[in-house]
């Protein structure tokens, strides 16, 4: 288990510490409240994800549809609910 403590600037942002960045190995995090504890979960890789899409020459869809698809997909698979 890794914990560590960060100060919130007044912007609100927080850097995530580099030794949980190497352990996410990800570039996207999905936060989550559960009572009030904030839950923060990797998210695949967006661009990782197009590579299906990419092989198929065929597809109608446009480079914006695939991204927010691989995107919706990757916040499923990790944290199990819908991106909205």
């Amino acid at each position: 288990m890794i914990t560590e403590s960060v100060r919130i600037t007044q912007k609100g942002q927080v850097t995530i510490p580099k030794k949980i960045r190497n352990k996410l190995k990800a570039e996207a995090v999905f936060f989550e409240v559960v009572n009030n504890d904030i839950m923060i979960r990797p998210v695949k890789d967006a661009a990782g994800s197009l590579g299906e899409y990419a092989q198929n020459a065929k597809t109608t869809k446009s480079i914006k549809q695939m991204k927010d698809k691989a995107w919706e997909e990757g916040v499923y698979e990790k944290t199990g609910n819908k991106f909205s």
